[in-house]
C-alpha cells in the first residue's frame, strides 16, 4: 500500500500542510540508513522535504493521541478482536542538559538508573493477532516537589535501615486508617489522566476490560486507578508477597470474625489448587489458582502461581500473576500477562528502525513530536507490512526498509534517464532492485531471459 493512501485518514485532524511534510518524513524513514535526525530525514526526504520543512514539523503543534486513534481504527483495527490496554514506561538515555524533561530514570537494560528520557505509552494489544499498537505517548516529566519527595523517601529508608529495630506491636498513639482512602501517587494521577482521556476519546468504538500493567503496578494503589476507570488490573506481585488464605474456620464467639487463614507457603502449596502440570526436559512447571487475601488490598485477588521445579537439583522458583477479576480462568490470566510484553517489541522497534533514540530535539515540542513520530510508525510499518505477509509471511521491518531503499535509488536513477523504460521493463527493475539488501529474498515472479 502507498503512503499516500493511509494517511488521508488524518485529514480532520492536521493541515493539508502538516500532512504534506508528514508523509515526506515517513517516505524518508521507510528509505533512510544510519540515525534518524532531522538532518538525516532532510537527506533522504527528496523535494519537498528540506531541513527547513523537516525544522517546521518538529515545530508544529500536532494531536498526536487523535492520529494515533483515527490511524488505528482506520487501518489496524478489527471488530471481532478483543484488545486488552497495556501500559508500560520506556526510557531513551539522552546526554547534555538542556533536553526538555532531561532526568535520571532506572532503565532496565542498564539495570541502574540513567540520564536520559522516559515517556509512558498505553497501547492496544490484539489477543488474536497478537500484536501491540501504540495508541497513546506521554512524555514523563517530574516536578520539583515529585522529585523532593522521592529523595526524602529514599533517604528515609537509608536511615530506617541504619536504626535500632523497634519493639514489636502496634506503635502507641497510630490510628486505624480505612484502606479505601487512597491518595494516588504522582505518577499513579499522570497515568490515570492518559486513562481517562483515552477511554473517553475510544468510548462506544473498542471496549476494554482489561488493564495489564507489569510488576512495578502490582500493590493497592495501581488496583485503585483501574477500577476508577471501571478496568480490571492484572498485574504482578513480588515472589515474598504475603498472602492468606481466607479464614474458614468457626467463629471464636467473641470479638470481630476473623478474616485472614493461614499464610500461602510457597514450596507447599496445597493440591486442590492445581490446575495444570508440565513437564519440559528437566524442568517441571505447576500452575495453581486460588482466591487469596493480601492485608494491602481490600478486596480478594484472583491469583495465579506458576511454579517451576528442576528436577535435576529440585530448585524452584515461582511468580505471582493476580487479577480483580474474580471470574478470569488461570489460562487467561496467563495470556493475558504474557501479551504484556508485545508493547516492548514496540519500544525496540521505535528504538532500532524508527529513531527513539537517535533524536536531538531540545524543545518540549519537538522532544513530544520525535517520541510520538517513532511510535507512530511502529503502527504504519505493521500496515504496510500486512500487505506484503499476505504471500510472504516472513516478511520483517528490515524488509520493509531495503523495499522502499530500493524503490528511491531507483526513481533518482531513472530522473537521469534521458527517455523513460517501458512501463512493464520499469516495474521489473523496481521488484529488482526492491529485493537488494533483504533478509528473506521472496520467490522471482519473473526473469529477464
Amino acid at each position: 500500500m502507498d503512503i499516500v493512501a493511509l494517511l488521508p485518514c488524518l485529514h480532520p485532524a492536521v493541515t493539508k500542510t502538516t500532512r504534506r511534510q508528514f508523509s515526506r518524513i515517513v517516505l524518508a524513514m521507510l528509505a533512510m540508513t544510519g540515525r534518524v535526525t532531522m538532518l538525516g530525514l532532510s537527506r533522504w526526504a527528496g523535494p519537498g522535504g528540506s531541513y527547513r520543512t523537516v525544522q517546521r514539523f518538529f515545530s508544529t503543534v500536532i494531536p498526536w493521541a487523535t492520529l494515533f486513534w483515527v490511524f488505528f481504527r482506520q487501518h489496524v483495527y478489527c471488530p471481532a478482536d478483543v484488545y486488552l490496554l497495556v501500559g508500560d514506561e520506556v526510557v531513551a538515555t539522552k546526554a547534555g542538559k538542556q533536553t526538555h524533561g532531561l532526568d535520571r530514570f532506572f532503565s532496565s537494560l542498564y539495570g541502574k538508573p540513567v540520564p536520559g528520557l522516559a515517556f509512558f505509552a498505553l497501547s492496544l494489544v490484539s489477543t488474536q493477532q497478537r500484536r501491540s499498537f501504540p495508541i497513546r505517548v506521554e512524555q514523563v516529566v517530574r516536578s520539583d516537589v515529585e522529585k523532593a519527595a522521592s529523595k526524602a523517601k529514599a533517604d528515609a529508608k537509608k536511615q530506617s535501615s541504619s536504626l535500632p529495630k523497634r519493639r514489636p506491636g502496634r506503635p502507641k498513639g497510630s490510628k486505624n486508617t480505612a484502606k479505601s482512602a487512597v491518595t494516588l501517587t504522582p505518577e499513579l494521577s499522570r497515568i490515570t489522566g492518559m486513562l481517562g482521556a483515552l477511554l473517553h476519546m475510544i468510548a462506544g468504538a473498542v471496549s476494554l476490560t482489561y488493564l495489564v500493567l507489569d510488576g512495578h503496578f502490582g500493590n493497592h494503589n495501581a488496583l485503585t486507578m483501574a477500577q476508577q476507570n471501571n478496568l480490571h488490573l492484572i498485574s504482578k506481585l513480588r515472589c515474598d508477597a504475603a498472602l492468606y488464605f481466607p479464614f474458614a474456620g468457626p467463629y471464636a464467639g467473641r470479638g470481630p470474625h476473623r478474616k485472614y487463614g493461614d499464610r500461602v507457603d510457597y514450596d507447599d502449596l496445597p493440591a486442590q489448587y492445581l490446575k495444570k502440570t508440565t513437564v519440559e526436559g528437566h524442568i517441571k512447571t505447576c500452575t495453581y489458582q486460588m482466591q487469596l487475601l493480601h492485608k494491602e488490598f481490600t478486596q480478594p485477588l484472583n491469583v495465579v502461581i506458576i511454579a517451576k521445579t528442576n528436577l535435576r537439583t529440585q530448585a524452584r522458583a515461582h511468580v505471582i500473576l493476580f487479577s480483580s477479576d474474580a471470574a478470569l480462568t488461570y489460562a487467561s490470566l496467563v495470556d493475558y500477562y504474557s501479551l504484556r510484553f508485545q508493547i516492548e517489541f514496540n519500544f525496540r522497534d521505535a528504538k532500532q528502525h524508527w529513531g527513539l533514540e537517535d533524536f536531538m530535539n531540545v524543545t518540549p515540542t519537538g522532544v513530544t513530536n520525535a517520541a510520538n513520530l517513532s511510535l507512530f510508525m511502529v503502527n504504519v510499518a505493521y500496515r504496510l507490512q500486512a500487505d506484503m505477509r499476505q504471500r510472504d509471511p516472513d516478511y520483517s521491518v528490515l524488509d520493509l526498509k531495503a523495499h522502499y531503499r530500493g524503490y528511491k535509488y531507483v526513481e533518482e536513477t531513472i530522473q537521469m534517464l534521458p527517455e523513460k523504460p517501458e512501463p512493464i521493463l520499469l516495474r521489473q527493475i523496481l521488484d529488482r532492485v526492491a529485493c537488494l539488501g533483504r533478509i528473506h529474498i521472496p520467490q522471482p515472479s519473473f526473469s529477464f531471459s
